[in-house]
């Protein structure tokens, strides 16, 4: 049953893509598909699997509660965007686009349930492949195909860590298995948990990787809300948090997941509040909080990051849904056009309770997540902590900005509801209303003891400290909003044009004095080869004809130049005079013989004379000479 959370969707995926249909009928095999694997999720727990892919490589799935509870995320906040994607994307390449999504799920449970390096590359890789197809799912447009194609390069990079890791694993021990992980220790520990490490920040759009999903916003929304929610970028901080126990002891890991963590949620909410493209700012805000939870599980609490994965996946992507619909009726993403709480004043309750959550107000899921991971972080040091309350406030900021922007007061606009994006949406912010039972003491205790995660403690300072930083960040994103603020000059603070002018351009330079240098230079051997090849070759095919054939057609003239030509003609010589006696010969024969048979029947004629006396006077002398015969003989 465990690996079917795997292949279930992937195949019904495929189906789909393949079968087509109308949209009422793609969004309800898609909705199937992705409760189907929800209830799977739900029934698998505690399974193992394994499959012998040689004798030395073994795939293993494990579905502890830590993953189990991802396991079941991917599909629920799936099925809640394939309702709204049903509705709200364009109708051509739909069937597609929901069945790539479903592969792209099955892609993230097998990252999910892997339990070891093989597999959990294996899903890796189909995630990456898929989000590349999602993203430049407008084939026809240029932009995003190119954007797609920069997102698949930045994020494959990143990739070679895995890779990495299980190269160093299978060396140090000749297992690939998460528990061989575990044993190792010196620099093939090092190897492996900054091989991870790697990948993962790249996955989860890390500082210097965060670029990327920039460029992804070139996909549909429906991809934007899955990708930045429960699937390709969640992975990242799930694999850390699944392999936290495994890694925690190399040398600097924790510094590292921890300065990469802050640095880019601090970072990443600076880049999300100076946005006026209403995706833009949700994923950069989405870096941020990736971040938070990446710096969570260096802290030592991967449960607690999880629990922050879980919450932010609902929150996150109900806003993406919010921002679609935006888009639909304003036709730009541009937070300055929308103002929508008029036109949809349904959408704009359900937006503003995800982006609440997302600012960490309590009583909301996303406030007591983010409370947990501020304790964890806390733990760590002074600097941490002041950190990640800098970047909580942030999160407050952009968030109230992008809920004030998108869906507050406004012009009204003439625009129908669609009851399948409002499903949706109600759907995801409903998630995030459920989960703030983690308010809860026996709530969030069960929860704790199911993960086998441990809940920090806090001081009071810190508490009034992060609740007057998001009082603050509310504030300010009001401010912003109503600043009618220009859009950056500079994406990502400049790290796009660095990438550009640091790498890209130097890389094709490069490229293209290599290729002038092959031309002009290492490509001049094998050309003088040939042409000295080539010169050989007709100096010893002339003279072949010339001297030794004695056939080329200018020297038809004198036959005897050349031995072949000399034998050629000599064998010719002796076939003329021998060919008059040759036929006279063999015409002796038959031609006598038929003279002789002329002459014979001339003979024979003359005694046909038709006198009866000369036949009996025939017939007398032969009886004759019959009768001396017989008596001669005796």
């Amino acid at each position: 049953m465990i690996w079917a959370l795997a292949y279930l969707p992937a195949l019904t995926g495929l189906a789909i893509w393949g079968i087509g249909g109308s949209r009422a009928q793609i969004g309800t095999l898609g909705a199937i598909a992705a409760a189907t694997t929800l209830a799977l999720a739900i029934a698998a727990g505690g399974e193992t699997g394994h499959i012998a892919w040689s004798g030395l490589i073994v795939l293993q799935a494990a579905l502890p509660p830590l993953a189990q509870a991802v396991a079941i995320t991917v599909p629920a906040v799936l099925l809640a965007i394939t309702v709204f994607a049903a509705a709200h994307e364009e109708t051509g390449g739909l069937p597609r686009l929901i069945g790539i999504m479903l592969v792209f799920t099955g892609g993230m449970e097998l990252v999910v349930i892997a339990a070891d390096l093989v597999t959990l590359l294996i899903g890796w890789e189909i995630v990456g492949a898929c989000s590349w197809a999602l993203i430049g799912h407008r084939w026809r447009s240029q932009a995003p195909g190119l954007s797609a194609n920069f997102a698949f390069v930045l994020t494959r990079a990143g990739d070679l860590g895995l890779f990495l890791a299980v190269m160093a694993t299978f060396a140090a021990t000749g297992s690939v298995g998460y528990d061989a992980l575990g044993s190792l220790d010196g620099g093939a520990l090092v190897l492996a948990a900054f091989g991870v490490l790697l990948a993962a920040v790249s996955k989860a759009g890390q500082v210097p990787f965060a670029p990327w999903l920039f460029r992804a916003m070139d996909g549909p929304t429906s991809v934007s809300a899955l990708l930045h929610s429960a699937t390709m970028v969640a992975a990242g901080a799930y694999i850390l948090a699944r392999l936290q126990p495994q890694l925690a002891s190399a040398p600097g890991f924790t510094v590292a997941a921890m300065t990469v963590g802050l640095g880019t949620a601090i970072l990443g909410g600076v880049v999300a509040l100076r946005q006026t493209h209403a995706k833009k700012l949700l994923a950069g805000s989405t870096s941020a909080q990736m971040g938070l939870m990446i710096a969570t599980t260096g802290a030592g609490y991967p449960g607690i990051a999880v629990l922050h994965l879980i919450v932010h996946a609902a929150t996150k992507a109900a806003l993406f849904c919010a921002a679609g619909i935006g888009h639909r009726v304003t036709g730009s993403f541009d937070l300055r056009e929308m103002g929508l709480a008029r036109t949809f004043p349904v959408a704009a309750a359900l937006t503003a309770i995800a982006a609440l959550s997302l600012a960490a107000v309590p009583p909301l899921s996303g406030g007591w997540s983010k409370e947990a991971m501020l304790k964890a972080i806390e733990h760590a040091g002074v600097f941490w902590a002041a950190c990640a309350i800098l970047a909580g406030g942030l999160s407050a900021a952009y968030a109230t900005y992008f809920a004030v922007a998108a869906f507050g007061p406004g012009a009204a606009h003439d625009a129908q509801t669609r009851r399948g994006e409002i499903a949706g949406l109600a759907l995801l912010s409903g998630a995030t209303l459920a989960l703030s039972a983690l308010w809860n003491p026996a709530v969030h205790d069960a929860v704790a003891a199911w993960f086998g995660a441990a809940l920090p403690g806090t001081s009071r300072l810190g508490l009034i400290a992060s609740l007057t930083a998001v009082a603050l960040g509310i504030l300010a994103g009001v401010q912003v909003a109503r600043s009618g603020q220009e859009a950056p000059a500079r994406e990502w603070l400049g790290l796009p044009a660095l990438y550009e002018h640091g790498a890209i351009r130097p890389f094709h330079a490069l490229a293209q004095a290599a290729a002038q240098l092959d031309d002009g230079v290492i490509d001049l051997i094998p050309r003088g080869t040939a042409a000295l090849a080539e010169t050989v070759s007709r100096t010893l095919s002339r003279a072949d004809d010339d001297t030794i054939d004695g056939l080329e057609p200018g020297r038809m003239q004198a036959p005897w130049h050349g031995a072949i030509g000399g034998l050629v003609a000599a064998t010719s010589a002796i076939a003329v005079l021998g060919a008059g006696l040759g036929e006279r010969l063999s015409d002796l024969i038959p031609g006598g013989s038929g003279r002789l048979s002329g002459m014979a029947g001339a003979d024979l004629r003359q005694l046909q004379t038709g006198l009866a006396h000369h036949y009996y006077t025939i017939l007398m002398a032969g009886f004759g000479l019959a009768v001396a015969l017989l008596v001669l003989g005796g």
